[in-house]
């Protein structure tokens, strides 16, 4: 052996074990030296020395920390992999108070004939040793090493060899002398498997094997029924596995298994977990696929009856299921559906997204299933666990189909945009392939290890808002935008949808209770300030509960609500007049916004404090937005001269209200340049103008997204007039007639057209 180099690492003690090259540990940091270890590790480096009867060995490893986290009793623990031998040398003066010594790193010297011939009499006999305990894993691991040294220190992982023969290995440095002492070690301990097996049979020898299998069988069946457990035997589960119609490549994984099972015996744990894989396997319904029928009227007439209001987004699943059909008429297969899409729903909670994906799967004669991923940080839970890990099972899209009985169900993705990433792995990058029809046809669940074949299913995704998830994942989309009800819409989905159910879930007949004509329509205008018909769902929910106590304490049917009565029952409604309220002085002006629960009006309020220096940005707002603030303060220097705006000394402070919701995206550009020329000039903002729009340098208007939501927004909040860009004047289509016909648009091109409609008269 020769040295080629040393350095200078913390040392971690080893009280307790020995780690070999190779190994991966987690060690947990109880004691101040192991903490003080870890936190001194250079480049995530570590030197692990075993620490036996008060010395330390002469020779350690390097390893490199690989995770850091916590035991589940709450014991900090770093994950490490252990990765050459090196001479332990004296004890030097680190950068912290951990412990620190010089490593010298020693290389094995040239491999000769004599240790090739040691590795496969080693190999041999490690072989023969695992293949007689049911090892038969370890085993083909064992085959697959080539490496002299990497095959000595195998024996280490053998569990009865002690703590002196372990040191007694680490410390031997000659790869030759390592080989002869493993050779020795597994030789002895094969010789004492022989004679526990010889002791074994002469005990069982009575018995011939059908006997012994019979009396074993029946002892099994009978341990079950007495524990109540209903677990098959390895020839029920072969027989049922036999009568599926499995594809090849799973036929051979399953015949595989099922003669691994028979050969190592039920005596092996190893044995628990081929027999879960393949109930596993057995339970995934391989040939059930329920009958797609497409009948465009039929599709259209259920949509419309789950649904009120949703046109555009009705006509696109419409489109989508009429493709469906054509394709399946014309006999295109696989490389048909490799062109498919994924339907995204977009949009504010309670607008319907879930029951839409309901409503496509019925009109599909499909099984729906629902995949709720909001919070899920684990990419097992798409892809599945190994199966060497304890408690490993699939993934969510294996249950799901094992769920559904079906291969080819609807799945809804539901709240994809709040699948996040940590050490353990990002969800939504496992779901790239399951969302991509040219690759879904061959998923491969980790712990399956076969491909599956999904692309016979139906995905359909729905989320809040796109600017959480990740691009490539957005790509294999296609956006359909829910943006939200106006006042007569969420009257009427009350009416047909809402009512009934509840009435329902209350027990409760309709015609025990009447409300008065207007009773709904103005609980949704004047009590609810929602995108979607959740809030309005709770009030009309309040509203029934009131008439059922009033018919449990004996008066009569039925009860009529009037208008009169709502303040009573549901107290205050939302105040409408509060955007003209803070409109109190110069420099505040209203925008608005898109946000995760729908379309909101946003206020700017602008001020000038003492000091000087950069303006003062508030509101926890986000980059895009605070240039867009430094971009409405040149424009506001430049364009609100001709309104009579003048330079103030002292320092500009920006504030958005509602503090605690994250604010960005440059479309509030014309409300805060309108603000601070508001400010400079002491000309008051109208207080019925909202505004919306990015603005340019030059001062042009630039269009925005997420029209519609906004228009919504401001006729929930009582605004009259609404400021947009010449360039969406195309999206006001989109919005219902009767909202836009009780808004005066005003389509601007330059920020002077804007401050000319918001500003009031100069006095």
């Amino acid at each position: 052996m020769t040295s080629t180099k040393s350095q200078i690492l913390p040392v971690l003690p080893l009280p307790n074990g020995v780690v070999l090259p190779d190994m991966v540990v987690t060690a947990a940091l109880e004691s101040e030296e192991a903490r003080l270890a870890a936190e001194s590790a250079t480049e995530g480096n570590l030197l692990l020395v075993p620490r036996i009867e008060g010395r330390f060995a002469r020779v350690g490893v390097v390893a490199r920390i690989e995770n850091t986290g916590k035991l589940p009793d709450g014991t900090a623990a770093i994950t490490l992999r252990a990765e050459r031998r090196v001479r332990v040398g004296s004890g030097v003066v680190g950068s912290t108070n951990a412990l620190w010594v010089e490593a010298e790193t020693v290389e094995d010297r040239p491999i000769t004939d004599t240790d090739r011939a040691l590795a496969i009499s080693y190999k041999a006999a490690a072989t023969a040793l695992l293949e007689r305990i049911g090892g038969a894993r370890m085993a083909a691991a064992i085959d697959g090493i080539d490496s002299p040294g990497a095959l000595a220190d195998s024996i280490g992982y053998w569990p009865e060899l002690n703590l002196d023969q372990r040191l007694e290995l680490l410390e031997t440095i000659d790869v030759g002398e390592r080989l002869k002492k493993a050779l020795n070690w597994v030789e002895e301990a094969l010789a004492e498997v022989k004679v526990r097996q010889e002791i074994n049979q002469r005990v069982t020898g009575e018995l011939d094997d059908a006997q012994r299998k019979a009396v074993l069988r029946r002892q099994l069946q009978a341990i079950r029924a007495e524990l109540g457990e209903d677990g098959e035997d390895g020839d029920q589960l072969g027989e049922r596995l036999a009568e599926l119609e499995l594809p090849t490549n799973v036929r051979e994984a399953v015949d595989k298994e099922l003669a691994r099972l028979e050969r190592i015996g039920d005596e092996s744990m190893e044995a628990s977990w081929i027999r879960t894989w393949l109930e596993v396997v057995a339970d995934i319904p391989w040939s059930e696929t329920d009958d797609e029928r497409i009948d465009l009227a039929e599709a259209r007439r259920i949509l419309d009856a789950d649904h009120t209001g949703l046109e555009q987004v009705k006509e696109r699943l419409v489109e989508h299921l009429a493709v469906r059909k054509l394709r399946s008429e014309r006999g295109v297969s696989t490389e048909g559906r490799k062109h498919g899409v994924i339907l995204t729903l977009v949009g504010p909670p309670g607008v319907g997204k879930t029951s839409l994906g309901e409503s496509v799967a019925s009109a599909l004669g499909r099984k729906f299933v629902r995949m709720a991923l909001g919070g899920i940080r684990d990419e097992a839970e798409i892809r599945g666990h190994r199966r060497t890990y304890v408690g490993a099972r699939p993934g969510r899209l294996v249950r799901a189909l094992t769920e559904a009985g079906s291969m080819n169900p609807v799945i809804l993705l539901d709240e994809v945009d709040k699948v996040g990433g940590d050490w353990r792995g990002d969800p939504s990058a496992a779901l790239l392939e399951v969302l991509d029809p040219a690759q879904n046809h061959s998923f491969r669940d980790h712990y399956l290890e076969f491909e599956l074949d999904l692309s016979d299913v139906v995905f359909i995704a729905t989320a809040n808002v796109l600017d959480t998830i990740p691009g490539p994942l957005l790509d294999r989309m296609e956006i359909i935008a829910l943006d939200g009800y106006s006042e007569h819409e969420k009257a009427a989905i009350a009416k047909t949808h809402l009512l009934p159910r509840i009435l329902q879930r209350n027990a409760l007949r309709e015609d025990e209770l009447v409300l008065e004509d207007g009773v709904v329509g103005r609980v949704a205008a004047d009590w609810t300030r929602e995108a979607g018909v959740r809030r309005l769902e709770r009030l009309l929910d309040k509203l029934v509960r009131k008439a059922v106590t009033r018919l449990a304490a004996g008066e009569s049917a039925p009860i009529r609500i009037g208008e009169g009565d709502l303040r009573e029952i549901l107290g205050n409604a939302v105040p409408r007049d509060e955007t003209a309220n803070r409109i109190d002085r110069p420099g505040i002006a209203t925008g608005l916004a898109v946000t995760g629960a729908g379309g909101d009006v946003l206020l700017v309020e602008t001020a000038i404090v003492d000091g000087d220096g950069e303006p003062l940005l508030t509101g926890q707002l986000g980059d895009v937005m605070k240039e867009s603030a430094a971009i409405a303060r040149s424009v506001a220097s430049s364009a609100g001269e001709s309104f009579g705006a003048s330079a103030r000394d002292g320092r500009l402070h920006i504030h958005f209200p509602a503090g605690a919701t994250p604010k960005d995206g440059p479309s509030a550009g014309i409300t805060m340049t309108t603000a601070l020329v508001s400010l400079m000039s002491g000309r008051k903002v109208r207080s019925d103008v909202a505004m919306t729009g990015e603005v340019s340098l030059g001062g042009r208007v630039l269009p925005i997204g997420g029209v519609k939501q906004k228009l919504l927004a401001a006729h929930r909040s009582g605004i009259g007039t609404v400021v947009l860009p010449e360039g969406n004047r195309g999206d006001v289509d989109d919005v219902p007639s009767e909202v836009a016909e009780q808004l005066d648009i005003r389509f601007v091109s330059r920020i002077e057209d804007v401050l000319e409609v918001a500003l009031t008269p100069a006095t």
